[in-house]
């Protein structure tokens, strides 16, 4: 009777054991705790390293900085340690995550709306759906291991999303965006999380004025852009332009862009034979009006590839 008590006694630890196992790691693999599963607790001055890869800008790095708790409105105003990159990334738009993240859920915001990319507290199993990146999104939560949780989402188009995140820090650690024809639109990696930045923080919040992509033309080619302002009552603080320039071996190329009112041309440009210009961005001032451009471009190859945002500029010394 002893040996048969003690028998059930030591099943009964062993599966205590196991629940209590899996109770710990809350449903996942590896050793997932409570916490890692539960909203981040980001504080000025969190920092996270990324790599960004896309088919038509390649690839390019951006140290992403928590500049400011705002409890008021409950936000997080997310930027980038360096202002060329702030600009850069002001003016192709892949980056998804800076500016206003909501305290609540670290939601980011897409046409003026909050919208809940992540899914605290994790579980596997979890649906939602969220709109990102011009597309609509049905997300699920695959797996939880070690920490890091998995999601894939289908977009309304057919595109695909998969990221990981993770709890250990405290943010996105992979996404891809692929669309219906499995092309990859962007590849961000997470090279590096620490705490404590010191220095400047910037973030250009920007709206599309100009987007195009010219190629040959035995004439002058004349195309325009609006420059209304943020809105009727604010003006945007400066204008940021982004060119790719291949310039064919017997071509040649310029460009200007005019101020229709005064006259002036704050950009101007000239390429020889065989000249490339790949990914330069700078600054130009916001002059509400109609802006002018002019090109020149020979070559049957030549292709010069111009867009221009206007940009709310804020900043902050940590």
């Amino acid at each position: 009777m002893r040996a048969y008590l003690l028998a059930v006694l030591m099943v009964t630890l062993s599966l205590a054991g196991c629940i209590n196992d899996q109770g710990s790691n809350l449903g996942g693999i590896g050793d997932t705790t409570q916490d890692e599963l539960a909203l981040p607790d980001w504080q000025v001055g969190d920092q996270w390293l990324y790599t960004f890869i896309t088919p038509e800008f390649g690839e390019d790095s951006a140290r992403l900085v928590v500049a400011e708790v705002r409890e008021d409105d409950g936000l997080f105003m997310l930027g980038i340690s360096s202002e060329g990159e702030a600009q850069r990334h002001a003016v192709i738009n892949h980056n998804p995550f800076l500016g206003r993240v909501t305290i609540d859920g670290l939601s980011v915001y897409e046409n003026g709306e909050p919208q809940p990319v992540f899914n605290f507290p994790w579980s596997v199993g979890n649906t939602w759906n969220f709109r990102l990146l011009g597309q609509q999104w049905s997300a699920t939560t695959d797996n939880i291991y070690n920490g890091e949780v998995t999601v894939s989402a289908t977009s309304d188009d057919g595109h695909e999303l998969d990221y990981v995140f993770s709890g250990r820090q405290g943010f996105i650690k992979t996404l891809v965006w692929q669309d219906s024809d499995g092309n990859e639109n962007l590849r961000m990696n997470l090279n590096q999380k620490k705490t404590g930045y010191t220095g400047d923080v910037y973030f250009y919040r920007a709206g599309d004025l100009h987007d195009n992509l010219y190629t040959e033309n035995d004439q002058e080619i004349y195309d325009t852009f609006f420059d209304d302002g943020y809105s009727s009552n604010e003006a945007w603080d400066t204008l940021v332009w982004y060119l790719d320039v291949e310039i064919d071996g017997k071509g040649s190329g310029s460009l200007t862009i005019s101020d229709q009112q005064d006259g002036s041309s704050p950009l101007s440009r000239a390429w020889g034979n065989g000249a490339t210009e790949k990914g330069s961005f700078g600054t130009i001032p916001s002059k509400s009006g109609e802006h002018r451009i002019t090109l020149t471009l020979q070559g049957e190859t030549s292709v010069v590839h111009l867009k221009v945002a206007g940009a709310l500029v804020r900043s902050w010394s940590l």
